[in-house]
């Protein structure tokens, strides 16, 4: 049986190697999951023996195809009980990712399958990320772009917020930035900031948040389906 962390880490890798088609480096994962280096190392060398990831020295690791599988359940379980507890519970969509990450791991598969019937088995997260299926699969999904490669005079409609904290979905959904919500590309400054108009009125986002932010262009919506990455 996996540990709590061991599966963190196992998740971290798949949402990593997902973004950038690459192995991971120990540098980056000590980044995402805010530790240090040697504490990743050692993790990685338990993984390793288990058989979830493939390692080499200076050219990082990849999850095997064991590995890849754990993970998505990991992220089935998340993105059910993020959408669990935004419809059935009043949480606010901005607030779910870490209650999710704390139960996540507790969370017994016959538990998640009755979760996923009483939500009619949804195809996506409050956050637009796509969920797996109970075979684990992820969905087919329209092709999105980013909100930082948008230009000025642009209308697109917001599909999906990648992985960002709590205290960032909060300012978005506060700025009227959540997914299928239109917005249109006011201004993009040289040094980074985005301008949108959204539903609440002109919003600048720093760039950085700006491309975990997925869309789609507003002229040529297409009915909502998932990305396939996660």
């Amino acid at each position: 049986m996996l540990s709590a962390v061991m599966e963190d880490y196992i998740k971290a890798m798949y949402v990593l190697e997902s973004e950038t088609g690459e192995r991971v480096a120990t540098s980056a994962l000590a980044d995402y999951l805010d530790v240090t280096p040697p504490t990743v190392s050692s993790m990685l060398s338990k993984l390793d023996e288990r058989g979830l990831i493939d390692r080499e020295q200076y050219k990082g690791a990849t999850l095997t195809e064991e590995g890849e599988l754990v993970a998505l359940e990991i992220l089935r379980h998340h993105r059910l009980l993020e959408a669990f507890l935004t419809e059935h519970l009043d949480y606010d969509w901005a607030d779910v990712h870490d209650e999710a990450d704390r139960l996540e791991h507790h969370i017994s598969d016959e538990l998640s399958e009755r979760i996923a019937d009483a939500l009619d088995n949804p195809g996506v997260d409050p956050h637009g990320d796509p969920i797996p299926d109970a075979e684990l699969r992820l969905p087919e999904g329209e092709a999105t772009s980013r909100l930082a490669d948008a230009r000025i005079g642009d209308r697109v409609v917001v599909r999906r917020i990648r992985h960002q904290g709590d205290e960032e979905l909060r300012y978005l959904a506060d700025a009227g930035v959540r997914p299928d919500v239109e917005i249109e590309i006011v201004d993009v400054a040289p040094f980074g900031m985005v301008t949108v108009d959204t539903p609440e009125g002109e919003q600048s986002l720093p760039e950085e948040i700006a491309a975990l932010i997925e869309v789609v262009d507003a002229d040529r919506e297409e009915p909502h389906e998932p990305d396939r990455a996660a």
